[in-house]
């Protein structure tokens, strides 16, 4: 069985158990400690950063997109009959999303609603992209079937809903068409496979323990989108 080694709140792992889960492939996971890294894990990745996916074969894969690209030539492709071209398109708009998660995460930690607010900014324009390409016909990004970029963007959807949730500051606010996608990505059923039954309870520790997001009074919402929690 393919084994992953994971820090319960890493982004760049819940993509890749989206990855397996979607294609309904086993596998288990081992977390460990980033301020303390055993020895056998940094001997088996190079960077020293999760996730490593460990093969049946007991190759150590290392780096998120070269793990997902296995996963899809390893065990197929989710969606059948995608054109190169197609596929092209399909990972830049993922990697328009891995690209931003470690901002949600500087943006998640800010202090005050100045640093929240400059922090945020790149992957708020990230999601009004979204909003000019989504079609409101569709329950995901390209289609009504779950497909690689939904699996890209679920962490930063997955994170923005539990920020809501709390304080809410809504990273999507404004975007109708945007917090649709959001709710079926959410229901789609991913999420509980591809985090731990803690994870909520890590999440909130770690970004909603002294920043500016754990304190869910008068919290000021993305520019353009007013300045009250219920704007949305």
């Amino acid at each position: 069985m393919l084994k992953i080694v994971s820090f319960k709140i890493c982004p760049f792992v819940q993509r890749v158990t989206g990855a397996l889960a979607a294609k309904g492939i086993p596998f288990e996971i081992e977390y460990i400690s980033l301020k303390d890294k055993p020895q056998w894990f940094l001997d088996l990745s190079p960077n020293g950063q999760v996730p490593v996916l460990i093969t049946e074969s007991g190759t150590a894969l290392f780096e998120s997109d070269a793990i997902v690209e296995y996963i899809e030539d390893e065990y197929g492709s989710l969606e059948e009959n995608v054109s190169n071209e197609q596929r092209a398109l399909d990972r830049a708009w993922s990697y328009l999303g891995t690209k931003h998660y470690l901002p949600q995460c500087g943006a998640m930690s800010s202090k005050s609603a100045d640093i929240l607010e400059q922090r945020s900014e790149k992957l708020i324009a990230a999601f009004n992209k979204v909003e000019a390409k989504l079609d409101s016909d569709f329950a995901f990004f390209k289609s009504s079937q779950l497909s690689n970029i939904d699996i890209a963007w679920l962490p930063l959807l997955h994170r923005a809903h539990i920020i809501k949730q709390h304080s809410g500051y809504d990273f999507l606010c404004g975007l109708p068409k945007a917090q649709a996608w959001q709710k079926n990505v959410l229901s789609s059923g991913l999420v509980e496979q591809t985090v731990s039954e803690d994870f909520e309870t890590a999440f909130k520790a770690f970004y909603l323990n002294n920043t500016y997001l754990a304190d869910n009074q008068n919290i000021v919402q993305p520019k353009g989108c007013g300045t009250k929690t219920s704007c949305c």
